[in-house]
């Protein structure tokens, strides 16, 4: 019986113990400490290369979204408006961009790669207009329709240029002949 009696005491006094020791090697996980590095590239230019920032806001054709430390990985294409890039010493720059990816990696590093970017601060709103009007102008007189489509899809760029942001998209391809054409011009054989 003693033998059961000091078994008992010993796990009285081993069992807290642990418990305190596990609980000191466990950190708290905070989501806006640590680094967060960034890539953020077009083919013209590069404007961030492995730079650590505290949130990036991006526009993506799931909605808009913001970036912070330890977000989950993910994917998502970038519709034309403008990214939003929180620098560590808390300056907010912003930047156009046509479309792209982003990319959101475990080990909490961001890429974005645009096909087109421009900072805001670069742009020029009188040329901004005069290229929506052009692009208008061209969707009037386009003959065909793939040729309104790809007059349409550069006429929203211009618009999303003007106002940071581009309708959407249609989302359903349209039977012209024995083809499927979307709004991006892009063909299919029609399977009807």
């Amino acid at each position: 019986m003693s033998l059961f009696r000091a078994s008992i005491a010993a796990c009285r006094f081993v069992v807290p113990k642990s418990r305190l020791l596990a609980s000191q090697s466990v950190q708290a996980r905070t989501y806006a400490d640590g680094g967060m590095p960034l890539t953020f590239a077009s083919p013209a230019e590069t404007f961030f290369d492995k730079v650590d920032v505290k949130q990036v806001d991006v526009p993506s054709y799931s909605g808009n979204f913001g970036i912070l430390p330890h977000h989950v990985p993910a994917l998502a294409v970038i519709k034309p408006g403008v990214v939003t890039v929180f620098t560590n010493e808390g300056d907010a720059q912003k930047f156009f961009v046509s479309s792209g990816t982003i990319t959101i990696n475990e080990d909490s590093s961001v890429q974005v790669l645009a096909e087109a970017a421009v900072p805001v601060d670069r742009l020029d709103a009188q040329a901004c207009r005069e290229g929506l009007a052009k692009a208008q102008q061209a969707v009037t007189a386009a003959a065909t329709d793939e040729a309104r489509a790809g007059s349409a899809d550069r006429s929203g760029s211009a618009r999303g240029t003007r106002q940071g942001r581009r309708l959407k998209p249609l989302k359903k391809a349209r039977p012209i002949g024995n083809k499927l054409h979307s709004i991006t011009g892009v063909h299919c054989k029609n399977k009807v």
